[in-house]
């Protein structure tokens, strides 16, 4: 339930949402240089696919993110591109709700841009295939699970009856996040041999 539809939550944490989300998508767009814009929509692109397919887990149902690989590959403009990828779902799929946009583009992304922000740079500098992929796949379950804090955070500031419903979602990204370190350390893994520069980013800026 990483996309939180509309008529759940106050009215405080939407409009909070909606500035940090704002601001995110502002710092992403002027960090974008032309050769990043590319890379940008094929994972804006894979993160609106990914998303789309669900598999249920007890009271909820879960999907990839990507969200820890885009944060690695984009950086800050891990902002835009999740954005776009939102209000596409929401206009043409009714998939998450338009008032929330701005809490859900900052619950996925904002865990994977701290995160990569935090242990991309060692990625980076890393001759070791092994630590590059199990940092990436660190990166990858942390961001999920961020993720599903901020969901549950979310809900829980909105309305305290949700809380309890909040705390059994948080435990369905559980799996999630295996399936998501599985994915990032994977790909990461293959870029680091054929194209290593794609992850270049160590400064929130998407590589120029």
């Amino acid at each position: 339930m990483a996309h939180i539809p509309d008529g759940i939550l106050s009215a405080p944490v939407l409009i909070g949402g909606a500035a940090v989300a704002l601001g995110g998508v502002t710092l992403g767009l002027r960090s974008l240089s032309d050769r990043a814009i590319p890379r940008a929509a094929i994972l804006s692109a894979a993160f609106f696919t990914a998303s789309l397919i669900s598999v249920p887990v007890g009271p909820s149902s879960v999907h990839l993110l990507l969200s820890g690989l885009m944060g690695i590959m984009l950086g800050i403009a891990i902002f835009p591109a999740v954005g776009v990828a939102l209000i596409l779902q929401a206009l043409l799929f009714g998939f998450g709700g338009l008032t929330t946009l701005g809490v859900n583009t900052v619950n996925i992304a904002l865990p994977g841009f701290i995160l990569a922000m935090a242990i991309g740079p060692i990625i980076r500098s890393s001759h070791s295939s092994a630590m590059r992929a199990g940092l990436s796949a660190l990166i990858g379950a942390l961001s999920v699970l961020g993720t599903g804090g901020l969901v549950a955070l979310s809900l829980a500031l909105s309305a305290p009856e949700y809380t309890p419903v909040a705390s059994v979602l948080l435990a369905t990204y559980l799996p999630l996040a295996l399936a998501e370190a599985f994915v990032t350390a994977a790909v990461v893994g293959f870029l680091s041999r054929v194209q290593p520069d794609a992850l270049s980013l160590a400064t929130g800026a998407a590589a120029s």
